[in-house]
């Protein structure tokens, strides 16, 4: 039993490998492959695009209203009791005629004379099985909605496409804020550890030196909580760094189980490129504005269905069908004794709206009242763009401002800590003024990655706000 259970474990290592390698993907990109892996597989974009092909085969439902429709049908029935109808007695007037003509007498020796009135006969026509098959094909001619639906088709596909591109918009500014998220943890991970290196070797140092008597137990002791504070600022970054990937993949689109690396640089100079103006901007730059303009074709082509409602609708047909008439089942044999009888018709209708209780003047004003209020949303939403670009800019500029300022002050950090430490490793300095100015050095890089992210988003959210974010 015990050899079994080895051989089956033996045989499956191979597949739960397989499966552990295909569960945990390691996935190598930089900013624009993550942006190109989750325009991929992102859900919320892949239902875009669904409706795109839905949208596709609505139109393909619409052309097909233009063309024949073909229908057969086949039926037989079997009357219990064939239907009467009650007809005037013309058999009796006939006779009577005859017979006053020839002057029959009746049984009392009187000639037969025509009566006032003969009443009426109970008939049965038709017999109990009746079978029939045929078909009808139909061609529309003209109708509103088909003749306004078929207009509306390309118009309809570019509102889906729009519709995919303000997606993809999306994506892309969640994907990048979380891509830049990461970066920047990361670079203030690499500078916590560099700050930890040095405080340990620092407790180090004052420890040798306070076996030997050269300072207190109280310097010690300093050096210890720095260096108790910064490991515990670590633990809260290590955690905040984890969830920016678990977040990056989320915007990815990827499971949480695959691992990232990432490879384009944190460049603060980046960031100031490609400040462009907003001079040469358009609204349809932005795929929001497309979107609507699509939807306002779409309302103006409502009214005119509606209008082109008072139109007659025009549609041809042909009808062709055979029928038995049996007093028996027997519509499978053939010959002459079992006919079947031909009927065809070719024919237009027409119908024709003469009144509709004005209801169709009131559908077109809703129409245009419907038309009339997207024109509103139009405007609103370019009166936000507007206030989007003037923001955008407005933080931008601000933000590469406080980056640059962040960036020197931490540049005068490191020289002040270079210098503090040179004179206490030259005995003319104190441990307190070289913890004083790492603490210095660690607040003054916290700013500046604060900056740089802030600076980073901003610069996101300026390229957004132009449609320039590609």
């Amino acid at each position: 039993m015990r050899a079994s259970n080895l051989r089956l474990i033996l045989c499956m290592a191979p597949l739960l490998l397989f499966l552990q390698t295909e569960a945990q993907t390691k996935r190598t990109v930089s900013a624009k492959e993550a942006v190109e892996l989750a325009l991929q597989q992102v859900n919320d974009l892949k239902n875009l695009k669904l409706d795109y092909e839905a949208q596709r085969a609505k139109n393909k439902e619409i052309e097909g209203s233009a063309y024949p429709q073909i229908s057969g049908t086949i039926s037989t029935q079997h009357f219990f009791a064939i239907p009467t109808q009650v007809l005037p007695d013309f058999i009796s007037p006939s006779v009577y005629g005859v017979l006053n003509k020839e002057g029959v007498k009746d049984g009392n020796g009187n000639t037969i004379q025509m009566p006032t009135s003969f009443g009426s006969i109970p008939a049965q026509f038709g017999v109990p099985w009746q079978a029939s098959a045929g078909f009808t094909v139909q061609q529309l001619l003209f109708q509103a909605d088909v003749f306004v639906g078929l207009k509306a088709r390309k118009t309809a596909m570019d509102y889906a496409s729009a519709n995919i591109r303000v997606g993809e918009d999306k994506i892309r500014e969640n994907v990048l804020n979380a891509y830049y998220a990461v970066l920047v943890a990361q670079k203030q991970q690499y500078f916590v550890n560099e700050s930890k290196k040095r405080l340990e070797k620092l407790l180090h140092d004052i420890t040798e030196m306070y076996k030997n008597g050269f300072v207190e137990k109280l310097d010690i002791e300093k050096t210890q909580v720095s260096l108790n504070n910064l490991t515990t600022t670590k633990a809260q970054l290590d955690n905040l760094l984890q969830i920016g990937y678990g977040n990056l993949k989320l915007q990815m689109g990827i499971p949480q189980a695959d691992t990232l690396e990432l490879t384009t640089p944190l460049s603060p100079s980046e960031v100031k490129e490609e400040i462009l103006s907003d001079e040469s901007f358009r609204y349809e730059d932005r795929n929001e504005i497309l979107a609507l303009n699509k939807v306002k074709k779409l309302l103006e082509l409502d009214i005119q269905r509606n209008q082109l409602g008072r139109i007659p609708t025009i549609a041809a047909y042909w009808n062709y069908s055979r029928n038995a008439l049996r007093q028996d089942f027997n519509f499978f044999k053939s010959g002459a004794a079992y006919p079947w009888f031909p009927t065809s018709i070719v024919g237009v209708n027409i119908n024709v709206p003469i009144f509709s209780g004005f209801a169709r003047d009131q559908k077109i004003k809703q129409a245009k009242i419907a038309l009339e209020k997207h024109n509103n949303t139009i405007n609103t939403v370019q009166q936000s763009i507007d206030l989007q670009k003037l923001a955008a800019k407005k933080n931008l500029i601000t933000n590469v401002e406080q980056m640059d300022a962040a960036e020197k002050n931490m540049q005068l950090a490191q020289n002040v800590y270079n210098t503090t430490k040179k004179k206490y490793e030259q005995g003319i300095g104190s441990s307190f003024e070289v913890l004083t100015a790492d603490t210095e050095l660690q607040t003054a890089q916290g700013n500046y990655f604060s900056a740089l992210y802030n600076a980073v988003l901003a610069k996101i959210a300026y390229m957004r706000a132009l449609g320039k974010l590609n």
